[in-house]
């Protein structure tokens, strides 16, 4: 890591104290939410006092109390890399759940995930539990899913206007696990994977754990640039391309139709893979719903994976990939001798969930609207300086909080009882850190609360860097 890129990921760190703290600190919280994964080397005590214009001493001082705490291990002759202490966790999903006045109940608005439908979800387990026994027979590994699913998974592209078989599915554990072997497959060492910028953290995870070369290509006020794509295309020649294109997360923005049909075209003539995640693409909570990307290329185009996360529920921990029977067996081979591969009981609830699919989905989609339409109007209450685009549909809002204090109010929030993601998590180099997500899948209550603590919390942060301007023009 360049000490230009630390910079940035670091942003405006300064808070009141003694500053090798407060580095310390900036320094905990990029290892801890994954901006700076374990291991990478970080600039010298010299080489980052310089950048950030501070003195050597307060950066010997951070490093040191950093290694101390197991943040950083130093190498001899090689410097020092980041670590993660034993029993430190990077932070994992949380229920919503209601919450009170009290800031002692912290509102977790780092995860965008919808609660299980209960009842529905216990009835698909005991009839899952009834048709285990079919099952028990095949002693193979799963390596595809059972065709019930695959098949139930392939109706449903069929009701969304592209016709698909149950040979063009593979059940994956998760979307993330699908794209994770799509890069196997096709990225070699330092290939360029072209990616949205921002885009979600998990696919960028992915790409680097790899080690791909993440491209990004940024999405615009209206979304994404289908010129500024082809060019892309054309000089970098990535091997992948990794698009959201509905409801897209975070920034919420619908690919238009003609946009589709010029992204596909570019990515076939460069002969780059184009993966499209669907997780989000039936949340449509206003207008049309999007007409799947590859409705917009031939067989091999474009390959699509997605997820019942986001309409179900994550506990499930199923995924799927779309793609050609032939790109199917190859991505089915490649799961090799270490992968358990898929769970037959989990599949076996899903295929049961399939049966209510569009009850639950109305049920997701009134619930989502009136709790966008809350959160949208809290912050137009409390936060008028905050800009957004209400989205079409999906799970967030992508917040423009007028000034870079992203990480900084990331920071704080916890302080006043609520959790964020920076805008710097979405992006590849530690960028957007002007922008914040915030999704509105808790109730509308605890949504309204959550934005009264972050407005305490906002007001704090640009109190201290007004008190900091003052200080540094004195």
């Amino acid at each position: 890591m360049s000490a230009d890129q630390t910079g940035r990921l670091l942003g405006d760190w300064l808070a009141d104290g003694p500053a090798y703290l407060a580095l310390a600190t900036a320094f905990r919280a990029l290892i801890t939410d994954g901006r700076l994964p374990v291991g990478t080397r970080i600039p010298s005590e010299r080489v980052l006092a310089a950048q950030c214009r501070i003195g050597r001493n307060t950066v010997t001082a951070a490093y040191s109390l950093l290694r101390t705490e197991g943040y950083l291990e130093g190498r001899r002759g090689a410097g020092s890399f980041t670590a993660l202490p034993p029993g430190v966790h990077r932070p994992q999903p949380a229920a919503p759940v209601a919450v009170s006045r009290s800031a002692d109940t912290p509102i977790d608005l780092t995860i965008a995930q919808v609660p299980a439908p209960q009842a529905l979800l216990a009835q698909a387990v005991r009839d899952a539990a009834g048709h285990v026994g079919d099952y028990t027979n095949d002693l193979t590994h799963d390596r595809i899913g059972i065709r019930e699913l695959r098949q139930a998974i392939a109706d449903r592209y069929t009701e969304r206007g592209l016709p698909t078989c149950a040979d063009e599915i593979m059940v994956t554990t998760g979307a993330y696990q699908g794209w994770g072997l799509l890069l196997r497959l096709v990225a070699q060492r330092f290939d360029p994977v072209m990616v949205d910028s921002p885009t979600y953290p998990d696919a960028l995870d992915a790409i680097r754990s790899l080690a791909g070369r993440p491209l990004p290509v940024g999405l615009g006020p209206e979304g994404w640039d289908p010129e500024l794509i082809g060019s892309v295309c054309r000089q970098a020649r990535p091997a992948l391309a990794y698009l959201m294109p509905d409801h897209h997360n975070p920034t919420g923005h619908v690919m238009p139709d003609d946009v589709r049909r010029a992204v596909v075209t570019a990515a076939r003539a460069s002969g780059t893979l184009l993966v499209v995640d669907e997780t989000l693409s039936e949340l449509t909570l206003d207008g049309p719903e999007p007409t799947p990307m590859a409705c917009f290329g031939g067989r091999s185009d474009v390959v699509t994976i997605g997820s019942l996360s986001k309409v179900f529920w994550g506990g499930l921990n199923l995924g799927w990939i779309r793609a050609t029977p032939s790109l199917i067996n190859r991505l089915a081979a490649l799961r090799g001798p270490g992968d358990a591969g898929n769970s037959v009981v989990n599949q076996l609830i899903a295929r049961r969930l399939y049966e209510d699919y569009d009850a639950v989905l109305r049920e997701r989609r009134q619930m989502l609207t009136l709790q966008r339409d809350e959160l949208a109007g809290a912050l137009r209450r409390r936060l008028p300086e905050w800009t957004f685009t209400r989205p079409r549909g999906g799970l967030c809002l992508w917040i423009d909080l007028g000034q870079r204090v992203s990480s900084r109010l990331a920071a704080m929030a916890p302080a006043f009882g609520v959790e964020v993601l920076t805008g710097s998590k979405f992006a590849v180099e530690g960028t957007l850190d002007g922008h914040l997500r915030l999704p509105f899948v808790q109730p509308p209550g605890t949504l309204t609360e959550a934005v009264d603590r972050l407005a305490d919390a906002f007001g704090a942060v640009t109190a201290h860097r007004t008190r900091r301007g003052a200080l540094l023009a004195a």
